[in-house]
């Protein structure tokens, strides 16, 4: 690995990756990079898979929900110790109006550490689209949708703002910090996307899902480790297109994050992105985003 692939001794390491299908990053080699870098806890985002499909992970106990769409979505939060409590939306409904038409996706799975008083989340967050004033047939990947994608998306982000600050306070009474693992799919900073001045009118870097970002982050609220951690300045990033030279010529966007209460945050001491060192290498789209918290 370039930037990772050391093991730690101490305090909690922590791992949030966007697998891109679970069957297919194992065939990569996804088990040969739990091995080596070992980490306590794990998210895995887009399984893309059924729950018998999913396998087992040596050392490890596995909380999932794959939901109810075939070959979609689907997360997972892997533990050393099997968690004292596990909590996804079909168990356990989301609370925040407009959150329960997501229910069945598999986009949300959390725990509370049995170990440790620490409530780990982990989301997938959908990708969503163009508004409508913004779509221009022809130059488009996907047919125009009127603005339907990036409307859905809204009242998602909506919603898990609400649900987000409930289960955060919940740990908190609880006498635990909270900290929320995934591909939220939105990069919040400029120094967050390589060509951010093209992103400007891209999904994922559209000014209303930036504010979104601002607004559930924050030194009371929801700590950014990773932009703590790294300082002001580009990178780390986390994703690269399949297409072109992108991955090797390092143009991508940092999507994947670690959010963390405060008390959590001010205990990271690293970040690492386990990018691979050649294209024929990759594990995923993405890549394992670690954070190794002191005790």
């Amino acid at each position: 690995m370039s930037e990772g692939g050391r093991v730690c001794d101490t305090g909690l390491t922590v791992a949030s990756f966007n697998v891109n299908g679970i069957r297919a990053a194992r065939r990569r080699g996804f088990d040969d990079w739990l091995i080596r870098r070992n980490p306590d806890v794990a998210g895995l985002q887009e399984l893309r898979c059924g729950a018998d499909d999913v396998g087992e992970f040596a050392g490890y106990t596995a909380a999932i929900d794959v939901g109810t769409i075939p070959g979609r979505n689907g997360v997972a939060i892997l533990t050393r110790t099997a968690p004292a409590a596990v909590r996804t939306w079909l168990t356990h409904p989301p609370k925040a109006r407009g959150l329960n038409a997501f229910a069945h996706e598999g986009r949300y799975v959390e725990v509370d550490l049995a170990d440790r008083p620490l409530t780990v989340a982990n989301i997938y967050l959908p990708k969503g689209g163009l508004p409508a004033e913004l779509q221009r047939p022809g130059s488009m990947r996907e047919k125009p949708d009127g603005g339907a994608k990036h409307a859905r998306k809204q009242r998602f982000l909506a919603g898990f703002a609400r649900e987000l600050q409930r289960n955060r306070l919940a740990a908190q009474r609880a006498g635990r910090d909270f900290l929320l693992l995934g591909d939220l799919n939105v990069a919040h900073l400029e120094h967050d996307v390589t060509n951010w001045r093209a992103a400007r009118k891209m999904e994922g870097f559209l000014p209303e899902e930036r504010e979104w970002f601002g607004e559930i982050t924050g030194p009371r609220r929801l700590v950014d480790v990773v932009r703590a951690l790294h300082g002001d300045r580009p990178g780390p990033l986390t994703w690269w297109s399949w297409a072109g030279e992108s991955f090797v010529k390092d143009v991508g966007w940092r999507i994947d994050h670690h959010l963390a209460t405060p008390g959590l945050a001010r205990r990271a001491q690293r970040v690492e992105v386990d990018k691979e060192p050649a294209p024929e290498l990759r594990l995923s789209d993405h890549a394992p985003l670690v954070v190794e918290y002191a005790e």
